[in-house]
């Protein structure tokens, strides 16, 4: 394997690979199902090479490639299957895996982060690393107190590497975008660079951590791991060990699904309320349930910060989008920056295009699924469809973006799972605001 701090010609050159050889293909296969190409047909040219070569460039790569790769493997259920089948498990492997840095450079950093007798404040020391994440690894060992602990480093040049490729990848936004229809590819790795220099400072990751489990110390459902020491490029905590969710996507009975999909949405949206930070980066990888029944949570390098809990702005148009209310939506949107200068919409016509991603909140259960997604993003992708035009009127201020995204991006782990949550509780709970003047509604026909 090639260090990280790898010439910016090199860098290139692989990244240059993934449009021309996997976006590029799907791009072809999306556009001809959107004029009624044949599925199977497309399926074929979306081979398991394409998607071994997606894994291996953005893997080895790390930074911003494998970055963008994580947040992509969040929206795959979105896709239609034909097109995500070949795409799924190696995105999915970026949650969690990529070629290990070596000893030698691992002890190298420990030495410059916690001083070069690093040693001495740690009974043992696993070399081999146990995971390995978008701008760093984790290793397993014993603090000199007899805790067990887990022990997560940077890699050397990481944040040269990270920013370079997402300027990459934005250059490359038209081409990847066909894997995310009814996701806009460009605004996601932009806001993604905006919040890489947060997430290179671990010291910044170790006061979010420290933060958030101050607040679930004694939650009896929510687990977040203490911060034991931290630096700016290494920190160490508790060690905790539970099923990933990842795997329990892939191998869980419906009850465990059902289960992790309702603490999920506990941890969304009570953080704002209780912690005034909401995490943001809800990829399976980062999320386990423990064998006492608790969910953990892990990574905390970004984070919304939200001082005031979620934004009412928000609160109250998915409100008005419950009750069906197309002029007060229309005026709060156009007040708030939602509606693009110059641009006319019909209120009605904003309403049917909202209304479907409040349909979770209308009854007191709601079953989650790919295909419920892939209708949402089927139906504002599509040129043809008059969600596509009114999406285009619409706007998504800046300051609303990274809450978008993990919110849209905890739905889909939701859908991953196939989870039955009764939400609308758990939003009432958390979010009054949202739910107040609505009745819940009949559960849907499956």
């Amino acid at each position: 394997m090639s260090d990280i701090p790898r010439s910016g010609v090199q860098r290139t050159a692989k990244l240059a690979s993934l449009p021309l050889g996997v976006a590029g293909r799907a791009a072809a296969g999306w556009g001809r199902r959107l004029v009624g190409g044949d599925g199977e047909q497309i399926s074929a040219q979306l081979s398991a090479r394409s998607a071994e070569q997606l894994f291996a460039v953005l893997g080895e790569l790390k930074g911003g490639a494998m970055k963008f790769g994580q947040a992509l493997s969040i929206y795959e259920a979105a896709v239609p299957d034909e097109l995500a089948e070949p795409y799924r498990e190696a995105l999915t492997k970026l949650q969690s895996a990529a070629p290990p840095m070596p000893a030698s450079e691992v002890h190298r950093v420990l030495a410059e982060q916690l001083g070069r007798n690093w040693r001495e404040r740690f009974a043992d020391f696993d070399d081999e690393p146990t995971a390995a994440a978008s701008i760093g690894q984790v290793h397993r060992a014993t603090w000199h107190d007899g805790r067990d602990v887990a022990v997560k480093v940077q890699y050397p040049g990481a944040d040269e590497a990270l920013l370079a490729d997402l300027r990459q990848l934005g250059r490359f936004s038209r081409l990847i975008q066909p894997l995310v229809p009814g996701m806009d590819v460009k605004p996601l790795i932009a806001e993604l660079r905006d919040r890489m220099t947060e997430e290179l400072d671990y010291r910044d990751e170790a006061n979010n951590q420290r933060a958030f489990a101050a607040a679930y110390a004694d939650d009896p459902e929510i687990k977040v791991p203490k911060v034991v020491a931290s630096a700016p490029k290494t920190v160490v905590s508790e060690w905790v060990t539970g099923t990933p969710l990842s795997k329990i996507i892939r191998d869980g009975d419906q009850a465990t699904k059902d289960e992790a999909g309702r603490l999920l949405s506990e941890f969304h949206y009570s953080s704002p309320p209780r912690t005034g930070l909401l995490h943001a980066d809800p990829h399976p990888g980062n999320f386990q349930l423990m064998a006492d029944g608790r969910i953990v949570v892990m990574d905390f390098g970004a984070v919304a910060r939200l001082p005031d809990g979620s934004p009412r702005v928000l609160q109250h148009m998915t409100r008005m989008a419950l009750q069906g209310d197309s002029a007060q939506l229309m005026e709060l949107l156009s007040k708030e920056g939602f509606v693009r200068p110059g641009m006319r919409v019909n209120p009605d016509d904003v309403l049917s295009y909202l209304a479907p991603f409040a349909e979770p909140l209308r009854y007191e259960r709601f079953r989650f699924s790919r295909r419920w997604l892939q209708r949402q993003a089927e139906r504002v992708g599509d040129l043809h469809s008059p969600d596509f035009r009114t999406g285009r009127a619409l706007n998504l201020p800046p300051q609303h973006l990274l809450i978008h995204r993990v919110t849209f991006g905890t739905l889909g782990v939701m859908c991953q799972l196939g989870a039955e949550v009764a939400l609308r509780g758990i939003v009432s709970r958390w979010q009054p605001a949202i739910t107040e003047g609505s009745e819940a509604e009949p559960a849907p026909e499956a």
